[in-house]
């Protein structure tokens, strides 16, 4: 056959599959330093450097299309794809297949391990492919972009190495592919396997085959440690411990600070403008994190935890604080647009920064008490909390007593409304409540009479007021009479015991109301944007928390399992979950949904005495 002969139809014809479409069916690796997003199709479409709130110099989930900046290894003549994690590992891996049946697998991980006394934890990812069947023909197409998609990087190569280098930022691929073939995005036969490291603008010390599997062994290693010393439930072990280490990989360790999701701007709902920048620590958020990794005897995340809310309270010298912090503890945040980029589906706006942090959300003085109580009760602590500690942690109380009962934004960050939230109250009462029972541990006994003082009052008084006669439950404000998810926290934090007869009858106006078959809405009422679409994840578990509490055991396990299955292929959540197409929206992975998951899953299995 002459070179200019056409293929015949015995042939296959040469293609490479486009950009997927943006979805939320991704996978998450990271190492507490960074974290990165990868597609169905194993292309990296989010990262964000120097630090989960940084620039996103892959961004192709925000901007759809060749537009979008992206790491892709493709397969010529795709046509299947399947993915999994190594299992109890934050390491990935993909097949693809092609229409021969040739296939290769990738892995991807960013490295985490313990060296020279320290957890190891660079700015680099680690892609590996290999052949796993036939001769596959592959195309590498690595697009970096810098200053939010704005800026093409600088390119400069070396015999191993290509640097990408920006206004501000460089980085270096270290690869023992050849280097033509990826600048020129060439294809060509996998004959053996291929690393790429791709991180900081540094040499390696040792070659890079070598290196990248030494990274792998050391880190699949460190995470199936990690996993061996949780205490998990009997039932759903494997969602247990996914979410675990979703969880895990929100904590940046450098500071302690626990980031709500990795993403920006990722619609609550389809074109709702409901888009906003959860890359910062919630203390409300980082508290029920904390909470339920201690739940599996994790504790190493609240002590680092600690760490950074510690440094809140010292600043806190006015007894304010506010709902959120940058990871390095910027107070900060405001907010703004980048216009040029299309937003997810094409659904902008995309918002960097978090106009919340100017709130007040009185609920916040309750969450720093809970998320350090059990510092000073666990005795596995290397350093517990003593009475230089409560005394830093008073200051909260005092202003958890001084703004119980008045106006805020509320948990939901209701920007144009302020009432006296029931939520919030309720969060003022536990930071009284818990820290009475600090003091009782410390032999302080006229600080645990003061503090408990505080508590009886204010929980008579919330009992009373959110009680609505007109709806036979606890309303989201005082005097109110329209429903909020928020109230069912009551039972989680222990204000109400779960068989009193108004706490019950609340869950049922709450089912007939809020509900949409299992999922749940925040609340009922129109917010600044109208009245929510989309169920909020982690009110379906505090449902399904609140009915295992009150006896109905039977309806909450069937409402936990329809949350499993709507999770995505690799067992992670979103923040939403639209009621009738099932599929996620809102920011990605969302802690507070994986909390959700373990949670239900403690709740509701049964003993590991059943089994042993």
């Amino acid at each position: 056959m002459s070179p200019n002969t056409p293929d015949t139809a015995t042939h296959t014809p040469r293609h490479f599959r486009p950009p997927a479409s943006p979805s939320l069916n991704l996978g998450v690796i990271g190492n507490c330093a960074i974290s990165a997003l990868v597609d169905a199709q194993g292309d990296i479409v989010w990262w964000c450097l120097p630090r989960f709130d940084g620039d996103p110099v892959f961004n192709a989930l925000l901007q759809p299309g060749e537009a979008g900046s992206r790491f892709a290894i493709e397969l010529e003549n795709q046509v299947a794809a399947e993915q999994w994690y190594e299992p109890n590992t934050a390491v990935l891996r993909t097949r693809l297949t092609d229409s021969a049946g040739a296939t290769i697998e990738i892995t991807d991980f960013a490295p985490r391990f313990q060296a020279h006394g320290r957890y190891f934890r660079p700015t680099m990812l680690v892609r590996k492919v290999r052949s796993v069947r036939g001769a596959p023909r592959i195309r590498v197409r690595l697009r970096l972009r810098f200053e939010w998609g704005e800026v093409a990087p600088t390119i400069t190569r070396g015999s191993n190495h290509v640097r990408f280098v920006g206004p501000n930022a460089a980085l270096r691929l270290n690869t023992d592919a050849p280097i033509s073939y990826v600048l020129e995005e060439q294809p060509f036969v996998l004959l053996r396997e291929q690393h790429f490291l791709l991180g900081a603008d540094e040499s390696l010390a040792s070659p890079i085959g070598e290196t990248a599997r030494h990274f792998e062994q050391e880190t699949v290693a460190y995470w199936r440690q990690w996993t061996r010393s949780l205490s998990i439930p009997l039932e759903w072990q494997q969602a247990v411990i996914r979410a675990a280490i979703t969880l895990k990989l929100s904590l940046y360790e450098e500071t302690g600070a626990i980031v709500a999701a990795m993403t920006t701007s990722i619609p609550e709902s389809p074109d709702s403008g409901r888009n906003w920048d959860y890359r910062y620590c919630w203390l409300r958020d980082a508290f029920f994190v904390v909470r339920a990794l201690n739940s599996l005897s994790e504790t190493g995340t609240m002590e680092d935890y600690l760490r950074w809310l510690s440094n809140v309270v010292m600043e806190a010298t006015t007894g304010h604080v506010q709902p959120l912090f940058g990871i390095g503890l910027e107070s900060q945040l405001p907010e703004s647009f980048v216009p040029h980029l299309q937003g997810y589906r094409g659904m902008g706006p995309v918002r960097v920064g978090n106009q919340a942090a100017e709130h007040f959300q009185y609920d916040v003085y309750g969450n720093i008490v809970l998320g350090a109580a059990q510092a000073f009760h666990d005795e596995r602590l290397m350093r517990m909390g003593g009475r230089a500690e409560f005394r830093y942690l008073e200051r909260m109380g005092d202003q958890a007593v001084r703004v119980y009962g008045q106006p805020d934004a509320g948990m939901w960050e209701l920007r144009t409304r302020a009432r006296v939230h029931t939520s919030s109250a309720l969060m003022s009462w536990a930071a009284c409540d818990r820290l009475a029972k600090i003091a009782q541990r410390l032999e302080l006994p006229d600080r645990a009479l003061h503090w408990r003082t505080h508590a009886d009052r204010m929980q008579a008084e919330i009992l009373e007021k959110s009680w609505s006669p007109k709806r036979q439950a606890f309303a989201e404000s005082f005097g109110g009479n329209e429903l909020d998810a928020s109230v069912l926290l009551m039972c989680e934090v222990g204000l109400i015991d779960p068989a009193d007869p108004r706490f019950v009858s609340t869950v049922d106006a709450m089912e007939a109301t809020l509900c949409d078959g299992p999922f749940m809405r925040r609340y009922e009422a129109a917010d600044d944007f109208g009245k929510p679409e989309t169920s909020f994840n982690i009110c379906t578990f505090w449902r399904i928390n609140a009915l295992a509490r009150i006896g109905r055991t039977a309806q909450a396990r069937e409402i936990f399992e329809a949350m499993l299955a709507v999770r995505n292929p690799l067992g992670l959540l979103s923040e939403d979950t639209h009621a009738t197409t099932h599929e996620m929206w809102g920011n990605f992975p969302q802690t507070y949904s994986m909390v959700g998951v373990i949670n239900a899953a403690i709740c509701l299995s049964a003993p590991w005495e059943k089994v042993i």
